[in-house]
């Protein structure tokens, strides 16, 4: 009894440790950076804003805007769904499905698709917002779905990976991967390249299944555990991949940032010094990252080498940056959103759009930026010289 009293106080000492480095507790001695004034380079126009009920209501979820058909589709935490014009901002249609939203939407050719805390996955209509199915699943949400080929994936916390049918919501198949007993929560957005389904998992490991049936096709480790702690040891891939030209590239909490062909998971380079749960963008040549420290860092896309990092929004607590035309654009925990150069990371401009933070990496389509915040703010920007 003794020693079992022992190890849960080491794992819940563990949890806590881990809980203040991120979110800011007692091991995160660092204060963020004050923000400084500088001669910005350009001009941010706020096109439009609006409020999209109570956003994230201080929870830890993963809830962002999906972009589709000229449409912005939202989800707040208590359930409200709400679609709107993306070039104005006008309200299209809105529904209350009092269900606790832990993660989506996600967009499908003719569905948006939910997943709750209630372990359940809902559909609506993506013209009209009239729910289409609700199916139930074994655990909370908390990745957003992916839909493909009318298959949609989702993951749940107990580390089941889950496909069902676009149209009626009915369970294709499951794959099942254990869970550590600490991990990040969260768990990175599956991505789909050709018939394959590419996930991370919290225990470091870089999966490949097949779409249709979900078999195995391949599986590398990308993190490998290293110290004597808990924490020390805890690695993560709570990062979205992403691809291109046939590579994926994946980043983890300590360990490090990689490069993976696509076809059969042989990995091609890793960067080991860089740890991150936020996120990465790329363009043609380069990566774009926030580490655990909320610095950005451009890396060749080649070898994994970092080219620069911009330290003047240390601790700001960044979220994952996304690079368009010469730009990287990131939002902070004051509701700043930040523009800097691809060329050496220099400040270019900034715009706050609220005092809360905001978490969800933006995005951008047609040179416009998109921002979600914390509080349910939703903007519309764009960025063009002085």
């Amino acid at each position: 009894m003794l020693s079992g009293c022992a190890a849960l106080q080491q794992l819940d000492e563990a949890a806590s440790s881990l809980t203040d480095y991120i979110t800011g507790g007692e091991d995160n001695i660092e204060p963020p950076n004050e923000l400084t004034n500088y001669e910005p380079e350009i001009t941010i126009e706020l096109l439009w804003t609006a409020q999209t009920g109570v956003g994230f209501d201080e929870q830890d979820v993963k809830l962002v805007p999906a972009l589709a058909y000229g449409k912005i589709i939202t989800a707040d935490r208590e359930g409200l769904v709400e679609a709107r014009d993306a070039a104005n901002g006008k309200l299209l249609w809105s529904i209350e499905k009092e269900k606790p939203i832990s993660s989506g939407p996600g967009i499908g050719e003719t569905t948006v698709i939910l997943g709750t805390s209630d372990a359940e996955v809902i559909a609506l209509n993506t013209d009209t917002g009239e729910e289409l199915w609700t199916a139930k699943v074994s655990s909370e949400v908390l990745s957003v779905p992916k839909i493909d080929q009318g298959i949609v994936i989702v993951r749940t916390t107990d580390g089941r990976q889950i496909a069902l049918d676009e149209t009626t919501g009915k369970e294709l198949w499951v794959y099942i991967k254990s869970v550590p007993t600490l991990s990040i929560r969260g768990s990175g957005t599956p991505l789909i390249v050709d018939d394959t389904v590419i996930s991370g998992f919290a225990n470091g490991k870089l999966i490949a299944l097949r779409l249709k049936d979900g078999k195995l096709v391949w599986e590398t480790s990308i993190a490998i555990p290293r110290g004597r702690s808990e924490v020390e040891r805890l690695v993560d891939l709570d990062v979205d991949p992403i691809e291109s030209d046939g590579v994926i590239f994946i980043a983890s909490y300590q360990g490090g940032v990689s490069a993976v062909l696509a076809l059969d998971g042989d990995v091609l380079w890793r960067n080991e010094d860089i740890s991150s749960y936020s996120g990465l963008s790329n363009d043609w040549k380069y990566l774009y990252l926030t580490d655990t420290e909320s610095d950005v860092w451009q890396l060749d896309q080649r070898n994994g080498a970092g080219l620069w990092s911009q330290k003047e929004l240390h601790q700001r607590r960044l979220t994952a940056p996304v690079a368009y035309d010469e730009y990287v654009v990131v939002g902070d925990l004051e509701g700043y959103v930040h523009w800097v150069s691809t060329s050496d990371g220099r400040q270019l401009g900034r715009i706050q759009i609220t005092d809360e933070p905001i978490q969800t990496q933006p995005i951008v389509v047609d040179q416009i930026v998109y921002i979600y915040a914390q509080d349910g703010t939703i903007a519309a920007l764009k960025a063009k010289p002085i």
